[in-house]
């Protein structure tokens, strides 16, 4: 049954924890709401439908039936150190509903106004960061991706200082749950393990009820989120994709891709690549996300010391590694188009990555190349994007020599074409919807947008968006403000 947005059928279940966890908090009106873009497709896969005052209601300026906002609260450790209190600072959880298959998912309006976690912040959002979040989270979702989903953008002429003046939007954003590692961190540093242990019972009971029956249902929450964060980061390295300022406040309990800040895409491949200008020392690197990741359980593992003896902390966060080379070799083996992985093949892809860190080979278009290669065995095309054309055409033989199975050419091309994309979200693409959506012309997001929705088929009338980036982008610079 279809329901509106006037007609959000729940309140949040995350409500029924302690207050300690959250505090009541109304979004602040803005003036002359309009929406900047809806995404009818999810919409309409949820039973939702958007009416004529949807722009009021994204924006924060009506609130559904009975609904009770709440921002909760949460710590984290941000670049490695930890901060005992953030919070939701300029995000509202509205309401709950079931979409249309029975599954629950929490609403969120992203830049409706302050909360009393904003820490002398305004909390709103701005066009530019709102179309951003809103295009990461859908063209990931259709990449296959675990990530939060994106509804809507409702934007106001309503002032807002960053670097500059800007305009003020909301995202509204949906997830089965926001909780973070460090909603269970905030409880941990503050000695209340009471509320660590109510956290927990409420995430099995919701998100994890097939651990409710382990010997310790705590320690088996802990094996799925490890196992789903390692699945998480694979994909990511897979597609190129860096998150940017994965602290531990940004890590989804669920293993979801979770704040769209400083993100990028790799164009060229840099294994040391920076996506976010404030982050100096790389620590959030793309070949640094695998390890971060590791340490960001070790802070979610320690808070959850008060529900599980140290030594089985530490044996749940020794199969990391383990089950990240497996989830990324899955994902390599996709790509390279093997029916299955064997040792020997993580000396292919390294050799493969040295050769195109040299020449910074453009990630994604090499992959999609390679992937009609393995039918067209047109050795130049692919030779072309390396410097060293001769030290390519020999780790080439060695990859027609592995392809030697009972897989046909056809039968690799097709399957390697369903996982190498053709189109991503490259930072240029963004910057030009959103200097277009600034100029008051948001066809620009829904056009990029319709292409992500299917990254991999080819398109011929999107075929712009596929290219090598422009000079200028290689100048765009994004930060945490972004």
């Amino acid at each position: 049954m279809a329901f509106t947005l006037a007609q959000l059928p729940l309140s949040p279940r995350f409500s029924l924890l302690h207050s300690r966890f959250w505090i009541e908090t109304l979004p602040t009106p803005m003036p002359a709401p309009h929406t900047v873009a809806l995404n009818h497709a999810l919409a309409e896969e949820l039973g939702l439908v958007f009416g004529d005052d949807a722009a009021d209601f994204l924006l924060g300026n009506r609130l559904p039936q009975d609904s009770q906002p709440l921002a909760s609260v949460y710590s984290g450790h941000q670049f490695g150190v930890n901060v005992p209190q953030l919070g939701d600072g300029r995000a509202l959880l509205i309401a709950e509903f079931c979409g249309l298959d029975g599954a629950h998912w929490e609403m969120q309006l992203k830049g409706a106004g302050p909360t009393p976690f904003s820490r002398r912040g305004d909390g709103r959002a701005v066009l530019r960061s709102s179309i951003r979040e809103y295009l990461a989270s859908e063209a990931l979702h259709h990449l296959g991706i675990p990530t939060t989903r994106a509804l809507a953008i409702a934007g106001s002429p309503q002032a807002v200082w960053r670097e500059t003046r800007e305009t003020a939007a909301v995202v509204t954003r949906l997830a089965p749950t926001f909780v973070r590692f460090g909603h269970f961190e905030y409880f941990f540093y503050q000695g209340e393990p009471e509320r660590v242990r109510e956290l927990a019972d409420w995430v099995i009971a919701h998100h994890y009820p097939q651990c409710r029956d382990a010997s310790n249902p705590y320690l088996a929450m802990l094996e799925q989120v490890i196992s789903r964060t390692t699945t998480l980061i694979a994909h990511w390295q897979a597609v190129g994709f860096c998150h940017g300022v994965m602290n531990t406040d940004n890590m989804s309990i669920l293993g979801l891709t979770l704040d769209y800040g400083p993100y990028g895409f790799l164009d060229g491949f840099d294994a040391g690549h920076i996506c976010n200008h404030s982050d100096e020392n790389g620590r959030y690197a793309y070949n640094q996300q695998p390890q971060i990741g590791l340490w960001n359980l070790h802070c979610l593992a320690q808070s959850l010391l008060p529900l599980i003896e140290k030594d089985a902390l530490l044996a749940a966060l020794s199969k990391y590694q383990e089950l990240f080379e497996v989830a990324f070799s899955e994902q390599l083996r996709a790509k390279l188009g093997f029916a299955e992985w064997i040792e020997d093949d993580w000396t292919l892809v390294t050799d493969l990555f040295e050769l195109m860190q040299t020449t910074h080979t453009d990630w994604t278009i090499f992959w999609r190349t390679l992937s009609h290669w393995v039918l067209q065995r047109n050795d130049g095309e692919l030779s072309d994007f390396f410097a060293d054309r001769m030290a390519f055409l020999q780790w080439l033989q060695r990859y027609k020599q592995r392809t030697v199975d009972d897989v046909t050419d056809e039968e690799r091309s097709k399957k390697m074409l369903t996982t190498n994309p053709k189109y991503i979200l490259r930072n240029y693409l963004v910057e030009i919807a959103i200097q277009r959506a600034q100029a008051g012309d948001f066809s620009e997001i829904e056009r990029l947008q319709q292409c992500l929705t299917h990254p991999f088929d080819e398109q011929p009338e999107h075929e712009n968006y596929a290219k090598l980036p422009p000079n200028w982008a290689s100048e765009l610079s994004v930060s945490c403000s972004s």
